[in-house]
């Protein structure tokens, strides 16, 4: 039977090969998982034999991760911007990025009392349940057009116990607000990307990725339905990929808005805040 040690070296061979970016990290994630252990157990009981019944549970979720199954998908969790929300195939997975997308929008409901706050293409539901966790007297509501992304919402807002209003529909869905913040993480990668994805990006839904020949295609219908659901002077927060980022801003510029892009914490400009009054 093999030592504790010798399965993480093992299983962080396996995913190195299979060409996992990050196989040491992910191995230990998945050891940990596998066998309900922390980071010190797995240091005190390294020489340790594990039991074969532990070794195979171990194996297979190693098989799946060599298989590019997404490392959240497998863990069925992760903490995210101060709330833990379940990962699977019915929504994108919730990137560290977009945490920053979650402080740029607290950062303006700011002195906002009881800020009503939208939040479009909720996904997992992770920027609504994490403005709603750090802001308890926001009131807010959160809209995709998959019913299974929204399921999963439902059941991230249950596991924290947190209440956010879900609504089925396409961008604003309807609601007419008028909301303080409009927030969203929308598809945004121009359609020839899909080519070169990475195999876990593949496990993500097609719905929250792509988005026409220059990825716009949903950014600016929801621009454009956001701007008659915002109180006059109301923000809108957008995360889209760098290479279009400044193309959305000047657009909605030359629309009458104020708009700039934000950069993400590696100097990326990343996120669009637009404001415009009426």
């Amino acid at each position: 039977m093999p030592t504790l040690r010798q399965l993480l070296l093992s299983s962080t061979e396996a995913l190195r090969a299979a060409g996992v970016p990050s196989p040491e990290v992910d191995a230990r994630a998945l050891l940990l998982h596998a066998l309900g252990l922390n980071s010190t157990a797995l240091l005190l009981r390294a020489h340790e034999e594990i039991v074969p019944g532990d070794a195979a549970r171990a194996l297979a979720l190693v098989a799946q991760r060599s298989a590019r199954v997404p490392l959240q998908h497998l863990l069925g969790e992760v903490e995210w911007g101060g709330v833990r929300l379940g990962s699977d195939a019915r929504a994108l997975v919730p990137r560290p990025e977009t945490e920053w997308l979650l402080h740029l929008a607290l950062e303006e409901v700011r002195g906002v009392q009881a800020p009503r706050v939208l939040d479009i293409g909720t996904g997992t539901g992770a920027l609504a349940l994490g403005l709603k966790a750090a802001r308890p007297d926001a009131a807010l509501w959160a809209t995709d057009l998959s019913p299974d992304a929204l399921a999963l919402a439902r059941e991230n807002a249950a596991l924290n116990g947190l209440d956010v209003s879900f609504v089925p529909g396409s961008l604003c869905a309807g609601l007419r607000g008028p909301f303080d913040l409009i927030v969203s993480n929308p598809p945004y990668l121009p359609e020839e990307d899909r080519h070169g994805a990475d195999p876990e990006v593949r496990r993500d839904p097609d719905l929250a990725l792509y988005a026409g020949p220059d990825g716009l295609d949903v950014a600016r219908p929801l621009a454009q339905e956001a701007g008659a659901a915002l109180v006059p002077g109301g923000t809108l927060l957008l995360e889209l990929d760098p290479r279009n980022a400044p193309i959305l801003a000047a657009e909605l510029r030359a629309g009458g808005w104020q708009a700039e892009v934000r950069a993400d914490l590696a100097g990326r400009g990343r996120f669009v805040r637009a404001t415009r009054w009426r």
